[in-house]
């Protein structure tokens, strides 16, 4: 059957099962790479991606569910990669291995979207669920915390983001 998708604020069409999770769409029929297969249960977060602002799990999330809400992945983060917290992530040489990478980001926009400025126990509250293999978590929270003085400072907010709430580690 085929599914039209907003995805990163352009209208997609993709012609798959009713079941076939969001991950496998996006990857797949899409070409969008970005948002990783990390377990196929929901449980380690490299498959983080906004639906309407809130961070979820993509491999768990059947296409025909999607319905008409926007979807954001890595991708549609920002344009050009200046969102502050690929800036920051940047800065703080925040990835090792980088595979989580883009469920650590989308997770971290969806709390920063929430909570402008979280505390260490809200980051790490809402990081969670976001597994790093090579364990860079207090990286992680280092960057979170300089993409949230990057955007109290007055860095420009770039189109394309999703608002929202939850996340995980």
């Amino acid at each position: 059957m085929k599914y039209t998708l907003s995805v990163n604020g352009k209208s997609m069409t993709a012609d798959v099962s009713a079941d076939t999770p969001l991950l496998w769409v996006l990857r797949d029929a899409l070409g969008l790479t970005g948002t990783k297969y990390g377990c196929g249960v929901a449980a380690c977060g490299a498959c983080t991606v906004h639906l309407d602002g809130h961070a979820v799990r993509s491999c768990q999330v059947p296409v025909a569910s999607v319905a008409r809400q926007k979807v954001t992945t890595i991708e549609g983060l920002s344009r050009d990669g200046t969102h502050p917290l690929q800036r920051a992530w940047r800065e703080l040489d925040v990835p090792q291995c980088g595979y989580c990478q883009a469920g650590q980001l989308m997770a971290a926009a969806a709390l920063l979207a929430k909570t402008p400025q979280p505390s260490d126990a809200q980051i790490d509250e809402a990081m969670s669920g976001n597994l790093c293999r090579c364990a860079t978590y207090l990286r992680i929270r280092a960057g979170i915390q300089r993409a949230a003085q990057l955007m109290a400072t007055g860095a420009p907010k770039p189109s394309g983001v999703s608002q929202g709430s939850g996340g995980g580690r």
